[in-house]
């Protein structure tokens, strides 16, 4: 699964003359912890993994974004400008100051306090870092000692690689950028060089108005993604507008990259009894999970489904804001999806419910060992919700919150800077979540457990 946010270095601005303006270096200077404490922002919210309806918190990049800006087009000479334009010890005391600002402690095999981190740096600076290559040994290394196997070094290449993570099947990836009245705007940040969008003239920062005739302006990056995604070949229609300052193009983009359905269902009669079940299951989360789990979902209920089996059986996870988005289907407005903790307060989250249940149907979900992560966060979600009864065995425990920040080279560190907390404070990671019955239950108790289940969340709540 992919870390769970992104993290720019500080920008670079440019203003809007009626000319081609020249290319503006990084700045040099590093501010600590001012850039970094924004940085840390964007824990648990970005690369469309983890937007959305977040108990009114902000998007991440929110916290501070540059003024308007002209887009210079890329000549080839960028990776050298921000190389230079940050010393070797720079870049690894970079790196420490975001461990030291957002790292999560209990996610780490060894001890860890601010004093400890501190002598760390002391440590490692005591004399010069020679070369870039060795900076980036110095911090993976670094990274190592905290005793976390998913707190990692990204060389430039494998930052990039991640940075253009394609879910639209277009090539291209999208952040959300609030503008001065607190709207979401969507922008590129990162293109498939060669691919769809970017042979068709997409470019990095361009702005997306449209897709299909429909004004996408306000809408969260994930269902944007999901919008664009298609059938292998076909062709769907998007507007965008050239960086701020240019002009407004619609374009045809043929599909050349297709997110397989990750969901197979079926109805099932029961011999002893007349009801049916509608049996579904989810492979992984992905850009089109939840709108193939929809329309599973409508089928099975006008074909008479009397209740569903949602089967998460060696589902490893995906996109996290999949699985959000999933389990909001089942549960009422304002039910608490799931808490996310961690020390900067930019993590601390209660992700709810933003509108009705799409589905009012009883709900059995079938977990095991290999349930993890975004699965995990559905499982509990419909159960501390009192929309599910869970058979099987304890979940896998992956509870953690991984965020994505990169550095003035071009190149990356992925950080554990907080945790899934269910809607009843359980922590998953680690623990897992553990089933309300082992076995799936006959034909016969099957409704005597939803309406025990029932019965208990009235006297619970």
């Amino acid at each position: 699964m992919l870390p769970l946010s992104y993290a720019p270095p500080h920008p670079r601005p440019n203003t809007c003359p009626s000319h081609k303006p020249k290319p503006q270096p990084l700045p040099r200077a590093l501010p600590f912890p001012d850039a970094l404490r924004a940085a840390a922002a964007a824990a648990a919210i970005s690369l469309s993994l983890l937007a959305g309806n977040t108990a009114g918190a902000p998007p991440a990049w929110a916290v501070e974004q540059p003024p308007e800006i002209c887009r210079v087009e890329d000549d080839g000479r960028d990776t050298e400008v921000k190389a230079e334009a940050v010393t070797n010890e720079q870049l690894v005391e970079e790196a420490w100051e975001v461990v030291n600002e957002g790292f999560l402690p209990d996610a780490g095999s060894r001890p860890w306090s601010p004093e400890l981190w501190m002598q760390r740096k002391q440590d490692i600076l005591q004399g010069s870092v020679k070369s870039r290559s060795r900076s980036h040994e110095i911090i993976t290394k670094m990274l190592a000692s905290l005793g976390d196997p998913y707190t990692r070094f990204l060389s430039p290449s494998d930052f990039s690689k991640m940075s253009k993570y394609d879910m639209t099947g277009i090539g291209l990836n999208l952040r959300e950028i609030p503008d001065d009245n607190g709207s979401l705007r969507l922008m590129v940040l990162g293109l498939i060089l060669d691919g769809p969008a970017h042979s068709a003239g997409v470019r990095q920062g361009d702005e997306l108005l449209s897709v299909n005739d429909i004004d996408v302006r306000g809408k969260s990056a994930f269902d944007v993604s999901s919008m664009l995604q298609g059938p292998k070949e076909t062709f769907v229609t998007i507007k965008v507008k050239h960086s701020n300052c240019g002009p407004v193009e619609s374009m045809k983009v043929q599909r050349q990259m297709a997110a397989r359905t990750p969901i197979f269902y079926r109805l099932e009669k029961r011999d002893n009894d007349n009801s049916s079940v509608g049996y579904i299951r989810i492979k992984e989360f992905n850009a089109v999970a939840k709108k193939d789990l929809v329309s599973a979902l409508k089928r099975l209920q006008n074909s008479g489904a009397s209740y569903f089996v949602l089967d998460l059986r060696d589902n490893l996870g995906g996109l996290v804001q999949a699985g959000i988005e999933i389990a909001k289907l089942f549960l009422n407005k304002g039910d608490t999806v799931i808490y996310t903790t961690g020390r900067d307060r930019q993590v601390q989250n209660t992700i709810v419910a933003d509108s009705g249940p799409s589905v009012k149907t009883p709900v059995m979900v079938l977990v095991n060992n290999r349930t993890a992560s975004a699965s995990e966060i559905v499982a509990s979600a419909l159960h501390d919700n009192c929309k599910a009864v869970l058979v099987g065995e304890r979940t896998y425990g992956k509870g953690l919150i991984q965020s994505v920040f990169e550095l003035h080279d071009g190149s990356g560190i992925v950080v554990t800077v907080g945790k899934y907390v269910t809607p009843d404070h359980k922590d998953i990671n680690g623990d897992g979540i553990e089933p309300d019955y082992r076995r799936l239950p006959g034909a016969v108790h099957i409704h005597r457990i939803f309406f025990l289940l029932l019965s208990s969340c009235v006297q619970c709540g």
